[in-house]
């Protein structure tokens, strides 16, 4: 449930504040429909892939993610997520066991309320608890609103890249064709 903290009548840009009680845990097989749909809330033009993921974290078939955190605002309601691993490197890192964040979302009507920050720093928890003494990120060189909001989060902006892939049997198929 959601409270208001500040003098009563007096509630200005200055002292209005909307507050949450935030639980942050791991996801469980009963949360595979949230953090489902949550998902496709952020990557909407995957190729619908999301359910299979979901469904093969839960029965131990990825490699990634690791570790999946949600935060649950106290209505019971999942508001959010984190999905971690271990890269063996990461840009700018310094170590071969990195803890990457791999995806990090909020609901909408539940954003800039600190639940984004709870899930990071629950992460972090989750990092050390690895033995992992540096954590990675990654955001789309256009996501301005991504960036800013890591640099808040203490996130050090380390180099900007773009990635290219080339599928190999395709490219030999067009070969072939082409002799």
């Amino acid at each position: 449930m959601a409270a208001w903290e500040g003098v009563p009548g007096e509630r200005d840009a200055r002292c209005e504040k909307l507050t949450f009680m935030i639980q942050v845990r791991s996801a469980g097989v009963d949360d595979e429909p949230a953090w489902l749909a949550m998902r496709e809330a952020l990557w909407p033009d995957e190729d619908h892939s999301h359910a299979r993921e979901v469904h093969d974290y839960f029965a131990g078939l990825l490699k990634m993610p690791l570790e999946v955190l949600l935060a649950i605002d106290d209505g019971g309601v999942a508001v959010g997520f984190a999905e971690l691993s271990i890269r063996p490197y990461a840009e700018d890192c310094e170590t071969d066991r990195v803890a990457y964040l791999e995806g990090w979302y909020v609901v909408p009507g539940a954003r800039r309320q600190g639940i984004g920050r709870a899930l990071i720093e629950a992460a972090e928890q989750w990092a050390l608890e690895q033995k992992c003494t540096e954590f990675g990120s990654d955001a789309l060189l256009d996501d301005e609103v991504s960036a800013a909001v890591h640099r808040a989060l203490g996130f050090e902006e380390t180099v900007q890249i773009r990635c290219f892939k080339k599928d190999l049997i395709a490219t030999q198929r067009t070969r072939a064709r082409s002799r």
